[in-house]
């Protein structure tokens, strides 16, 4: 029997949960967190991988967010601001400060946007990364040489955060279960158990690795699936209506060249009224995001051409270098779980990104929210939890709680791919130094090696080559076709550390080129 197999077995006989969250995407691991440092007894199911769905598939920012700025929604930026500041200071070896430049090419554009993000800097209080400032046209030149020119008139420089989003929800999941929590990928919770009063008293869970089904007692239920809230829902009332408008958003990844700098650029009103951002991102640059109301979830949306046409066509607009389809190395799709609104003619890009908690006897929702506020959404929900059962109130102290891999303000890391393990850093090197075989490249072109595929096995919870080449290291996103020319090598080294067999593996790649064939653009 695995360790694996051994924990799922010891938590089904354990009667002693006092809250059991389903999903293990940004809200899900939140929670996890806040629970278990709270003390609360915490068991965690996601159906897939942790951030598989929507979670690893964002725009790479930690920001309060311009347009909400632009839209009246104050609360919401000054909240997003301020959890900016927070994981900046909880998760040091993931964020970075960006500096992003809004060209103007009318007149007006200067005063006017320099007085909307003057308000942006003053709402950040002591938790700013930068004042942000007007800036001639020629130091615009100078910081985005390959932005268009003609009829440029200045621009405004602004700062914002950046993280890797895969990788915090990795970290996070690891945060969770050093405070005691037991957290599980890969399985799926089927059916809840309900006594005559309609609440909840066990969850029926899958092991999709080997079929075994558990029951879970837990005396609270948390629902934070995202696009698959209302699924959920159902589960526990089929009458539940719907409560979840999923919004589609896709970026493309591209060469450095496209931008040639480690400036961004943030489009503020493209020729729909969206916002475009041009960022750089583990030396390659993501184009997006758009907005395309889908009606029914899926946890690998595919792109659409009008969605990637239209990112083309505004980078070309902007940009000297002309992008075409071929120069796209990835496209990666994802779903935003957003709140449904009361209007039904609503369109997704004035849909507010707040959260809600939605409560049903003994399960409670999480539904809409960002990236950016998971630790409020985090601790909103605990609040709830903690007021309606018997337990102790404590307040939640997450604010304060390092994330696994954080380093002091002190520290400095190198600019590497290794940078992403943080404090671990030291105990990777000295795992891949072990053997001279573990530091085998996986593709001759990026520095990934077999000993980060071992790393990613040993204390990171991969359990397939998809886990590895998509979030744990994020090659899947920077170069589909990379990603694929790997897949052999990495199923063969991840059978050897999960003593799996031959047709495993064959199935892994087999699996894996399927996944990835959504991210490559088939002309």
């Amino acid at each position: 029997m695995s360790s694996r197999t051994q924990h799922l077995s010891e938590c089904s006989k354990d009667h002693s949960w006092d809250v059991a969250i389903v999903g293990g995407g940004a809200s899900g691991l939140g929670i996890a967190v806040d629970a278990a440092s709270r003390g609360l007894k915490t068991i965690l199911f996601e159906q897939y991988d942790f951030a598989k769905g929507t979670s690893s598939k964002s725009t790479k920012l930690v920001h309060g967010g311009v347009r909400y700025l632009a839209q009246g929604n104050i609360h919401l930026v000054k909240e997003a601001l301020e959890e900016r500041g927070i994981l900046e200071r909880n998760a040091r070896h993931l964020f970075h400060r960006q500096e992003f430049i809004i060209p103007n090419y009318k007149w007006w554009g200067g005063p006017y946007y320099s007085l909307g993000l003057k308000f942006y800097d003053l709402l950040s209080k002591d938790l700013s990364l930068g004042p942000s400032t007007w800036i001639k046209k020629k130091h615009v030149k100078q910081k985005l040489p390959t932005l268009k020119t003609k009829g440029l008139s200045s621009g405004i420089s602004y700062f914002d955060g950046q993280f890797d989003d895969a990788r915090l929800a990795i970290n996070l999941a690891q945060t969770a279960s050093s405070l005691g929590a037991s957290v599980f990928n890969y399985t799926k919770v089927t059916k809840f158990e309900k006594d005559s009063n309609h609440r909840i008293t066990h969850l029926e869970v899958e092991d999709t690795e080997t079929g075994t089904e558990y029951a879970i007692p837990a005396k609270t239920i948390v629902n934070a699936t995202g696009i698959f809230t209302d699924t959920i829902q159902k589960m526990q009332n089929p009458k539940h209506k719907k409560t979840v408008v999923p919004s589609q958003g896709i970026h493309l990844m591209l060469e450095r060249s496209v931008l040639e700098s480690d400036t961004a650029v943030m489009i503020p009103k493209t020729s729909d009224g969206r916002v475009l951002f041009v960022i750089p991102w583990h030396d390659k640059v993501i184009a997006g995001t758009t907005d395309t109301l889908i009606k029914k979830p899926t946890i690998e949306p595919i792109p659409l051409k009008d969605e990637i046409d239209f990112i083309i066509e505004t980078l070309n607009a902007y940009l000297k270098t002309e992008v075409t389809r071929k120069d796209v190395l990835s496209v990666f799709s994802g779903l935003r779980p957003l709140a449904k609104p009361k209007k039904e003619d609503t369109s997704t890009k004035e849909v507010s990104r707040s959260h809600k908690i939605l409560q049903d006897a003994n399960l409670v929702s999480i539904v809409g929210g960002k990236w950016t506020t998971y630790r409020k959404m985090a601790e909103d929900v605990v609040d709830v939890i903690c007021r309606n059962t018997e337990v102790v109130f404590i307040p939640s102290s997450t604010k304060t709680i390092a994330i696994q891999g954080n380093i002091s303000s002190e520290e400095q890391l190198p600019d590497d791919h290794l940078q992403m393990y943080g404090k671990d850093r030291s105990a990777y090197i000295e795992l891949e130094n072990s053997d001279p075989h573990l530091q085998q490249k996986i593709h001759p072109k990026y520095p990934y090696t077999l000993g980060q595929v071992t790393w990613a096995v040993q204390h990171e919870m991969a359990r397939t080559v998809e886990d590895l080449l998509s979030r744990r290291i994020r090659l899947l996103l920077l170069d589909a076709a990379a990603a694929i020319e790997s897949a052999p090598t990495v199923a063969r080294h991840m059978a050897t550390l999960l003593e799996r067999s031959q047709e495993w593996e064959e199935q892994q790649i087999a699996s894996f080129k399927q996944v990835a064939s959504l991210y490559t653009l088939m002309d």
